[in-house]
């Protein structure tokens, strides 16, 4: 099985209309790839809280969306980690034009599951 098949498909995105080539990779491959692993992600989000030990539930929201924030803008580890989970599900031509705009594709991939588990929240 070729690994595009296993991922969702994206209802609501015009696939059709001509874009740049970020857009089009963001769209095919990185949307479908987070959708695919989001029960991973929110997992792992949820185990970075525990190694942290931070309290979040007893956080308010504001406090809660700022440690989130913060996560995404200073911890370098912990981004990585999470472009490694997608990147991993990269195939060889995917990951060349990745490698072609890697600081946009690491942009747009972080924003991307930063907005998902902001969304997610109150699972937490």
């Amino acid at each position: 099985m070729n690994r595009t098949e296993i991922r969702p498909i994206i209802k609501g995105l015009d696939l059709k209309t001509p874009n740049s080539v970020e857009e089009k990779f963001q769209n095919e491959t990185l949307r479908p790839i987070i959708k695919m692993q989001n029960d991973l992600l929110v997992k792992y989000f949820s185990d970075y809280l525990l190694s942290k030990k931070c309290r979040f539930n007893n956080l308010s929201e504001l406090k809660q969306a700022e440690f989130i924030t913060a996560a995404f803008k200073k911890d370098s580890s912990f981004k990585s980690e999470l472009k490694g989970m997608i990147i991993g599900q990269f195939t060889v031509l995917e990951f060349t034009i990745y490698c072609s705009n890697k600081n946009d594709f690491n942009k747009r991939i972080l924003a991307m599951i930063h907005q998902r588990i902001t969304s997610v929240i109150s699972l937490f």
